[in-house]
């Protein structure tokens, strides 16, 4: 039986060891590398509700060349309300207080446009001939 804990103590010591060792010092000195744009500010309203870039995705167009589509949040008194499944290339606008105006993006061209609701995030398809 003591074998067997002997094995499991130097393996224990063995993987700590390699656990300390190889990395480059110069790896410590380099930022971090981002796979995602960071959030940014798209628009705000004049009550404090802002709303937000938040995800990212990559877009490819019919020709092949790419775009990043941005997935937007809406953020109230520390509260965040993400927009589902709502990607855009574009800024959106506001029409009230309580309504934004955003373009659905996909394959980096814009689809639908989409009125949103800032109390709760849900977008709703904008009727055609009512954009501002």
């Amino acid at each position: 039986m003591s074998v067997g804990l002997g094995l499991t103590r130097s393996g224990v010591v063995f993987a700590v060891i390699l656990g300390c060792g190889g990395a480059d010092p110069a790896d410590r000195d380099r930022p971090p590398s981002r796979s995602q744009p960071v959030d940014s500010l798209a628009v705000s309203t004049r009550t404090g509700v802002e709303i937000w870039y938040s995800l990212a995705r990559t877009g490819t167009a019919a020709d092949g060349s790419t775009c990043v589509e941005r997935g937007l949040e809406i953020r109230r008194a520390g509260k965040r309300i993400q927009v589902p499944l709502l990607y855009t290339g574009d800024t959106p606008t506001l029409v009230d207080d309580s309504t934004m105006r955003a373009v659905l993006w996909t394959n980096c061209r814009p689809v639908a446009v989409y009125r949103v609701n800032l109390r709760n995030g849900r977008p709703v398809p904008e009727p055609v001939g009512k954009g501002s």
